[in-house]
């Protein structure tokens, strides 16, 4: 991945992206959404600007684009545009913030979720299994919480269920114990030793078995599912009458979730029948997309780590 060259920030979020992070299904995102030139729109996830820079192609001078991003690396890529307004917070803030910009319901929103490639790709922010770095994973470093305090400070009963739930780790119990047993008398505060005190326990690919437990740690230090239901349910409030909503996904988890609420306009899949009930709830969304949307076979070829995204659109009712 190039270096990001410092000056970008202070041109078209375009001209970063691919050095920050390259978009994921831009042009179907973004298309998704349908443009008004002169709507309020909400990119929540703003990394690189690449979303960002196609919805302010398509605003007049009439429109307007706000966009969150709890990573400070992130504000390197903001853009001086009148039409523009970056949000240095996480997008659980969503209502809060635009509140303040006196804006009470906007025509559309887009999130990219997960880890952009600039954060996979930067050594020491620890979010990826090929670096040498302190076990940190945190978006938003403002925080305290880390990924070293989850390994070394949580019982043992709380990192089984986040590795059963967050890596979905096969052998999560065996895990959990192994984590337990060696910090006693071991630091785990690093990346490489935290792999090799796990080494023992590695189930088939290890590669494969990492990944997870690392995805794991990250979706926990940065609480990624709660601010994902957040956000859907501030949306229910935020979106106009056919305002529309695009999220990208990159795991079963994340996309569960979206799938869901955007059916049904709650997290529960199932709801128990009650005989005695007088009313029933009235979906807030109309789906436009049945089916996921997923990357063409250029796109993941140019871009391998697309591969797994799933983008689900729907428009407010």
């Amino acid at each position: 991945m190039q270096k990001q060259d410092e000056n970008k920030g202070h041109g078209s979020p375009e001209e970063s992206s691919d050095a920050y992070h390259r978009p994921v299904l831009l042009m179907e995102a973004v298309d998704a959404l349908q443009v008004s030139p002169d709507g309020v729109y909400v990119d929540c996830t703003f990394g690189g600007g690449g979303h960002s820079g196609e919805i302010l192609k398509r605003l007049d001078k009439g429109g307007r684009l706000f966009a969150f991003d709890q990573d400070s690396d992130a504000l390197k890529n903001a853009v001086s545009d009148l039409r523009f307004v970056f949000v240095p917070h996480n997008f659980r803030h969503l209502s809060r913030f635009l509140r303040l910009h006196k804006v009470g319901q906007v025509d559309g929103i887009l999130a990219d979720l997960g880890v952009s490639s600039h954060q996979f790709d930067e050594a020491g922010r620890g979010f990826s299994t090929r670096f040498e770095s302190e076990m940190d994973m945190r978006m938003d470093r403002r925080q305290e919480k880390t990924a070293f305090d989850v390994v070394n400070q949580y019982p043992e009963l709380q990192l089984q269920k986040i590795f059963e739930q967050y890596g979905e780790v096969t052998n999560a119990r065996t895990l959990a114990k192994r984590i337990v047993e060696i910090r006693r008398n071991s630091s785990l505060k690093t990346t490489a030793n935290f792999k090799q005190a796990l080494y023992p326990v590695v189930k088939g690919n290890p590669h494969k078995y990492f990944a997870q437990v690392f995805q794991a740690l990250r979706i926990e230090v940065n609480d990624e599912l709660a601010a994902l239901k957040e956000l859907l349910e501030q949306a229910r409030g935020l979106l106009r009458p056919g305002g529309r909503i695009a999220i990208i996904t990159f795991h079963s988890l994340e996309d569960r979730i979206v799938k869901i609420f955007l059916r049904k306009g709650d997290f529960e899949e199932t709801q128990p029948v009650n005989p005695f009930a007088q009313t029933s709830t009235v979906p807030a969304f109309r789906l436009i997309t049945k089916k996921p949307v997923t990357p063409g076979g250029k796109e993941m070829k140019e871009n391998p780590r697309s591969r797994s995204a799933k983008l689900r659109v729907a428009e407010k009712l």
